[in-house]
């Protein structure tokens, strides 16, 4: 199987721009580094499955080496599909934030930087526990059975 240099060049290009445009503050940016990222992820699903070939039809005449893969085929109309539905959430996002806020750019929340910045504190984790926690005592150590508190019962009846 040779592969294709241009083919990997642009796979990577992909990848990298994309991955730059994720780790923007604008809601547009990373819209356009998801679909470049899928792109990029579509041509190496296309790479792998090999060099083009004959339709998977069955032939008696043609020999298997023909025919091409059709499973990369099948992964990339998936992932057409998938990313254009996380595009459409992403346009629905970003519709959102700018009829909100006449802004695309996600904010810093104080509250989220307060709750960061504050130490780690579990009240559950810090509270004093004594080193048997069980609401069970053993026989030797109980001040009455049930057998001995039946007996308590029955007899004063």
């Amino acid at each position: 199987m040779t592969v294709n240099l241009t083919l990997l060049l642009v796979m990577g290009v992909l990848f990298a721009v994309g991955v730059y445009l994720i780790l923007e503050r604008s809601l547009t940016r990373v819209m356009l580094g998801l679909m470049l990222i899928t792109n990029g992820a579509n041509l190496l699903l296309l790479s792998t499955g090999g060099p083009a070939g004959l339709a998977p039809i069955f032939g008696v005449d043609v020999p298997a080496e023909a025919y091409s893969d059709p499973l990369p085929q099948a992964l990339i109309l998936t992932s057409i599909v998938i990313s254009f539905a996380v595009t459409a959430f992403m346009l629905a996002i970003i519709y959102r934030s700018w009829v909100l806020g006449r802004q695309d750019e996600v904010q810093d929340d104080i509250e989220d930087r307060r709750v960061a910045n504050q130490p780690t504190f579990d009240a559950e984790d810090d509270a004093d526990i004594p080193a048997e926690t069980t609401e069970f005592v053993p026989p030797d150590e109980a001040e009455e059975t049930p057998a001995t508190n039946r007996a308590r019962m029955e007899g004063q009846k």
